[in-house]
């Protein structure tokens, strides 16, 4: 039965504004996203939540109506205090920062389902939505709900959470046609924004797996090329900061200070500073900055070879012992026959074939023949008897080989440098790939042997240790005394922090990530790990923090290429087109510019009707006609003076709020949106 818990604070059985926008889940994940969406983007939200709790989960601490309402206050009041003037009134009437919260305009209107049904969706309004996001944690649940949310409403913006990247681009392709049969002349662009399957693992894996290198890069894809922006400790006394192709934001004063907060939305001053203009950066001093470093070619092939061969080369099947003695063995054969050839003067083929049967004990005995062929026949026959332990030998370690590969490896010897990474879940195995694009050495800790990483860590050759990582010794197994980096991605936060505890006292200088969910548990661990180890790096992220502003950008219709935490806050990369917005449309790259807001970065050079509608994926090419992909559009060394055109389409780094505000703005000047 369709349970209905009443708006906040609205009255009860009110019915859902036309344009409003629906979110369905069972997690975090959910619920952060609907507060993206209501109290950044000021858009009005129906959250559909499963009655009661899912034990197994235990990032889901409010399914209730009450801790949701707890939740939504502490994530509106947060946003609120972080506000700078930058929650005005839009185009439809609704508020966005401070305004929703202060004004009392309507909160998100919460129902209870416990599947995304035909009668919960129409409860919900899916008939008068713009929007809905399905983001349970089951993929087959998102699918079914998405097929039936696009038979309710075909002019429905779909945003689909999926692990599976290959199904997605198939589902994605087969609602946009059901999209285009249900409304002819449909324009393109709006077809292409109709569907948008993400997910949360891959949006967020690059930023956990930044934090285990040296420098904390972050990289983010567009069309083929890289964009790599990067951590840069404050310059020395008389050192000018460089700053790259252009800073993306300087990191908060306390970063330093053992006592100060990781710079959160509610750090006030002391706070990261996203998009600083260039007299900011100038006059600023002891403060880290993220800048963009460096854009390169990606290798679609790369990740490929890094998956591993078929085959195994010998190298892996045998080892150097066995190979040298094999070695022995052949050049003693050589020799045999190259003797018989010198003493009995025969053709070189029968020298050869009579030479093997010796060896292989299959000969008659040479009775009356010449002395040197009587001693080579029995040379023959001693080296004989040396090929049978060869060849048992071969086949033994051939086995032990295979059977090696099918399972586990455990950490060897001398191991050193490596992460530590525990959890192969979801978000444990998006991460544990980009580690390994990345060559960094890696050892696993997980504790069910049925994890969903395993059989590609097993792939992979990943070194392996099954265990609670809250036993004593599982972490030693793993050699943590010896790790570069711990990563502790597990979906319980106790157990990551006991991990990260003691990890630290065993390895005082250990550089920790840790995956929690709650933000002022995630400021206390961080700041009492810092006091206590003034000296190692600690980072705290969530990863569904991470993810919902790329899926709130995806619900307005805008494509994101990804986000970059900066210490507790978040950076978008975003494409647009340039069409319909007025801070953008008819004005020079550098009057665009709007400090702690947005920037253009690069625009598509490509004509309109030849562009790649993805930017984040790679341009197809052949492989076998032409080595190399095509060249990008995108044009990163822009002038200042440039004027963009409706016709362009740019590439910008953007704040939550920023991206929100042009989107407002847009909607405000073009009529009917």
């Amino acid at each position: 039965m369709l349970g209905f818990v009443p708006p906040l604070p609205q009255q009860p059985g009110r019915p859902p504004a036309s344009g409003h926008m629906i979110v369905c889940g069972d997690d975090a994940l959910a619920r952060r996203l609907a507060v993206e969406l209501r109290y950044i983007y000021g858009e009005r939200v129906t959250l559909l939540l499963p009655p009661g709790r899912d034990p197994s989960s235990p990032e889901t601490p409010l399914t209730q109506r009450g801790r949701a309402a707890a939740l939504f206050g502490r994530m509106s009041a947060a946003m609120s205090r972080a506000g700078n003037g930058s929650g005005t009134t839009g185009g439809n009437g609704a508020t966005g920062g401070s305004g929703d919260t202060n004004a009392g305009v309507e909160a998100v209107r919460i129902m209870e389902a416990p599947e995304p049904s035909d009668d919960a969706l129409e409860e919900a309004g899916i008939d008068r939505a713009a929007a809905l996001a399905l983001v349970y944690d089951d993929d087959e649940r998102n699918i079914r709900a998405a097929l039936t949310a696009r038979r309710l409403n075909p002019r429905l913006r779909l945003v689909i959470r999926l692990y599976n990247r290959k199904l997605g681009q198939h589902l994605e392709e087969l609602l946009d046609q059901a999209a285009a049969v249900a409304m002819p002349g449909i324009d393109p662009a709006l077809l292409d924004a109709s569907t948008t399957v993400l997910s949360d693992a891959d949006t967020a894996a690059p930023a956990l797996a930044a934090t285990a290198l040296t420098g904390s890069s972050k990289v983010i894809q567009a069309e083929g090329l890289l964009l790599r922006a990067a951590e840069r400790p404050p310059p020395r006394s008389g050192e000018r900061a460089d700053p790259g192709l252009c800073t993306l934001a300087l990191l908060s004063s306390t970063t330093n200070d053992p006592a100060g907060a990781e710079g959160s939305d509610s750090s006030g001053d002391e706070a990261p500073r996203l998009l600083p203009d260039e007299r900011a950066v100038a006059e600023t001093t002891g403060r880290g900055t993220v800048v963009l470093e460096a854009i390169s070619r990606a290798d679609p092939a790369r990740s490929a070879t890094r998956m591993g061969g078929r085959g195994a080369p010998l190298s892996q099947i045998f080892s150097r012992r066995l190979r040298w003695s094999a070695l022995g063995f052949a050049l003693a054969a050589v020799a045999l026959v190259i003797a018989s050839l010198l003493t009995t003067k025969d053709t070189a083929l029968h020298s050869t074939y009579l030479t093997v049967l010796d060896l292989l004990g299959m000969n008659d005995p040479a009775e009356g023949a010449p002395p040197a062929r009587q001693i080579i026949q029995i040379l023959s026959g001693i080296a004989g008897l040396l090929l049978l332990p060869l060849l048992i030998a071969a086949v033994l370690e051939a086995f032990g080989t295979l059977r090696t590969a099918s399972s586990l490896r455990r950490p060897p010897r001398g191991l050193g440098g490596h992460v530590v990474l525990l959890g192969l879940g979801k978000i444990g195995t998006r991460v544990l790939v980009r580690l390994r694009e990345l060559d960094i050495p890696v050892v696993v800790v997980e504790e069910d042997p049925e994890a969903r990483g395993i059989p590609l860590a097993r792939s992979l050759h990943v070194p392996t240790v099954i265990g609670d990582v809250t036993q004593e010794g599982v972490l030693e197994a793993a050699k943590v005394y010896r790790a570069r980096a711990l990563l502790a991605l597990t979906s319980i936060d106790t157990t990551n922090l006991e991990a990260a505890l003691y990890a630290r006292s065993v390895k005082p200088d250990l550089r920790v990530a840790l995956r929690l969910y709650d933000d002022e548990f995630a400021t206390a661990v961080y700041r009492t790990l810092r006091t206590a180890h003034p000296q190692a790096l600690t980072r705290s992220r969530s990863v569904s923090h991470l993810a919902a502003p790329a899926f709130a950008g995806a619900m307005m219709g805008r494509q994101i290429l990804g986000a970059i935490p900066v210490e507790r806050k978040v950076m978008l990369f975003a494409a647009l087109e340039v069409a319909g917005h007025p801070q953008l449309e008819g004005h020079t790259v550098e009057q665009t510019f709007r400090a702690g807001a947005w920037r253009v970065l690069a625009i598509d050079a490509t004509p309109p009707a030849d562009r790649n509608p993805d930017l984040a994926a790679l341009p197809p090419f052949d492989p076998e006609g032409d080595a190399t992909p095509p060249p990008s559009g995108l044009v990163w060394d822009l002038h200042p003076g440039y004027v963009l055109r409706a016709q362009d389409r740019v590439v910008i780094a953007a704040t939550r709020r920023g991206l929100a505000e042009l989107l407002r703005r847009q909607r405000s000047a073009v009529p009917g949106r």
